[in-house]
């Protein structure tokens, strides 16, 4: 499929990336433009995983409010520079991801922040649960593992479905808006609050 000046700026349009790289995206996809997202996306991570050491010290905090003063959300995110932090789209991104965790309610922002204790606390239960089932214990690991894969997924803020678009993780999406800002960004920490919830939780 030919790639044409229209499609080149359709997929600029959906990724915010420029043009010199929509077009050759487009052509290693034969013009294929859900391809070319994904082809972008992966190329993000790529850029992201450079950038991930560089120290991010501006940013926003945001507060969310949420079901009628019911759930509560504070969350900061963190950028290099100030003029990044101030822009719409990183704005966009915080308010988003303070609604992600009102929605979601996670356990931490990454796997490396989820507590020791709960993990072997979760790896107890479905062990358990297997062998009840009667599984063999080879198979009871496996169980186990696929058990984790879905807890990650759903305590791990950046493993989540992206509730705006689940077809993207929010760790998709925070790649997205690395490739198009060029620059380092971390959730760096967050805390909700939930009417009615006991302070142990």
């Amino acid at each position: 499929m030919a790639v044409t000046m229209e499609l080149i700026k359709e997929l600029r349009e959906k990724t915010g990336v420029g043009i010199m790289d929509c077009k050759k995206a487009l052509n290693e996809c034969d013009g294929d433009l859900e391809k070319a997202i994904d082809y972008l996306r992966k190329k993000g991570i790529a850029t992201a995983k450079k950038r991930g050491g560089r120290a991010t010290s501006q940013g926003q905090i945001q507060a969310y409010i949420h079901a009628g003063g019911k759930i509560g959300v504070l969350v900061e995110v963190n950028c290099e520079t100030d003029f990044t932090g101030k822009t719409d789209d990183f704005s966009a991104f915080v308010k988003d991801i303070a609604m992600q965790i009102a929605a979601t309610n996670p356990v931490a922002v990454d796997r490396d922040r989820i507590p020791a204790q709960l993990l072997e606390r979760e790896r107890e239960i479905y062990a358990t649960q297997a062998k009840e089932m009667g599984k063999p214990e080879k198979v009871i690991e496996k169980i186990v593992e696929g058990k984790m894969k879905k807890f990650y997924s759903e305590a791990c803020l950046l493993e989540q479905p992206f509730v705006k678009n689940p077809d993207i993780t929010v760790q998709d999406y925070l790649n997205e808006l690395i490739a198009k800002t060029g620059e380092n960004i971390v959730i760096r920490r967050f805390v909700r609050f939930q009417l009615g919830e006991s302070d142990e939780q």
